[in-house]
């Protein structure tokens, strides 16, 4: 998940660092997911490994949009992409690759571009210099 904080400081948005997990702490989780939107969050970015139900509860309890990413804690992460991945209708959790937190910051900042047009600025440009470096090989 360092990977994803690292990607938003990178486009300057601000963010929030929280260990919390579906099982060991409920009732954190829960009350972090419940009050996100009014603490002023945008998008919740949930990693968890092995049964993987973190990003769910957060969408079960939150109107943000939520991103899961599945990690690699045991069975090559399998697992925790089956759990993240394989949300009942209703409740939507986007879902990158295992171990995928970088993409899942730049799926949070393409979320949070819709409107900010310095944002946008800036993720096209990111766009620009993978394009760039591919080029270059």
């Amino acid at each position: 998940m360092e990977k994803a904080a690292a990607m938003l400081d990178r486009f300057g948005v601000e963010h929030e660092v929280r260990v919390l997990s579906a099982h060991k702490t409920p009732d954190e989780a829960i009350e972090f997911a419940t009050a996100a939107a009014a603490s002023g969050h945008g998008v919740i970015i949930a990693g968890a490994g092995k049964a993987a139900h973190l990003a769910g509860v957060m969408a079960a309890k939150s109107l943000l949009p939520v991103i899961g990413v599945p990690i690699s804690a045991s069975l090559d992460g399998m697992d925790a992409l089956l759990s993240t991945v394989q949300m009942p209708t209703g409740i939507p959790v986007a879902t990158v690759a295992v171990d995928g937190a970088a993409n899942a910051a730049l799926l949070a900042v393409a979320m949070l571009a819709i409107g900010d047009d310095e944002l946008t600025s800036a993720l096209a440009d990111y766009r620009r210099e993978l394009a760039e470096k591919t080029l270059a090989g």
